[in-house]
This record gives structure tokens, sequence and C-alpha cells, in this order.
């Protein structure tokens, strides 16, 4: 285990829904995300979470500053 990444135990997962609402786009977008690899998800049955930690991340490399 990499010393970044905590217990499975410690992780929290989002619904696409609570994902899309945090990065207030629609789920749509946040399934695009998810089957173009760009955002790490589980499937569980027949639905995804994704662990809240990745979402940060993608958020955090996906900032573009401005001239």
């Amino acid at each position: 285990m990499a010393s970044n990444e905590r217990p499975l135990s410690e992780v929290k997962f989002l619904t696409v829904a609570e994902v899309a609402t945090a990065m207030r786009v629609s789920k749509m977008t946040v399934y695009r995300l998810v089957h173009g690899g760009e955002l790490p998800a589980i499937r569980v049955g027949r639905s995804f979470r994704v662990p809240e930690q990745a979402v940060h991340d993608y958020l955090r490399d996906s900032f573009v500053e401005t001239a």
C-alpha cells in the first residue's frame, strides 16, 4: 500500500448523483468521465461509486490558470 493510500474502510464513496452535484455538472458528464477513464470508479451492481478523494484529485489536476 502506498503511503498516500488510506485503508479501504476509511474511503468515502460517492454516487454519480453526488459527484455531479459536487462538480456542478450533469450525471451524464460524470458517466463520461468514468467510462473515459478520467475518473476512477468501482461498479456495485448496476451503479458506480467514486472515491471522494478521486473527485478532489480530478478537480485539482484539471484546474486551469488564466493569464
